[in-house]
């Protein structure tokens, strides 16, 4: 935020609890309230979730994973893209990742929210396109966020996955905001309903 305002722009932060949809409400219409007009929406909070099928909790814990990971991008991006609509203009994008593009037998159902958002995406693509909206996802694979971890601390995970990483390192988080600015920006103009990956090659190799 203080980089914002040294550059002369205008920030502020607004606690909200994105699991809960009234909050997320409030938030958007606070938003648009005091930055009016919005022209880019970043929807980026996610979560994994740590229970799996069988665990005690494990259903009441699903659905704080959809309402953060899905529902709040769903609730924010249908209360701003309508209003870019009539300007004419505007950008959103929606943090998906590698896990929505292949199937991975331990990920919970994070892997289904995450690919839930590529198909928000291109659905909101198609009903605000005509309208000068652009709609898209961005899909990163293993970033050093703190969760990269809990398979870079175990050598045989940290080996295969280096090995299934053309580029043989780890994302910067830098990595992921210059896409997602990159897909929010002028630059991407004619770029719609897409999900730009962003793995270190990740999901084209076979792992030789």
């Amino acid at each position: 935020m203080k980089q914002v305002v040294a550059a002369g722009g205008r920030a502020s932060i607004y606690p909200a609890n994105l699991m809960d949809a009234d909050a997320v409400h409030d938030m958007a219409a606070e938003t648009w309230k005091k930055f009016r007009p919005v022209d880019a929406l970043f929807c980026n909070a996610g979560m994994t979730g740590q229970k799996r099928s069988g665990d005690d909790g494990y259903e009441a814990e699903i659905t704080n994973v959809f309402n953060l990971n899905l529902h709040h991008s769903r609730i924010l991006s249908e209360s701003f893209a309508p209003k870019m609509a009539e300007r004419g203009q505007g950008s959103i994008v929606m943090t998906a990742s590698l896990s929505a593009l292949r199937g991975n037998g331990n990920i919970g159902v994070y892997s289904l929210t995450k690919a839930a958002l590529v198909q928000l995406a291109k659905d909101m693509a198609v009903k605000f396109g005509p309208k000068g909206v652009r709609v898209n996802s961005v899909a990163p694979g293993l970033i050093a966020t703190g969760w990269e971890g809990a398979i870079l601390s175990d050598p045989v995970k940290s080996a295969r996955r280096m090995q299934m990483t053309p580029l043989r390192r780890v994302g910067e988080p830098n990595e992921i905001a210059d896409a997602a600015l990159f897909l929010a920006s002028d630059r991407a103009s004619f770029i719609t309903g897409h999900c730009l990956v962003v793995d270190g090659g990740t999901s084209i190799t076979d792992g030789s």
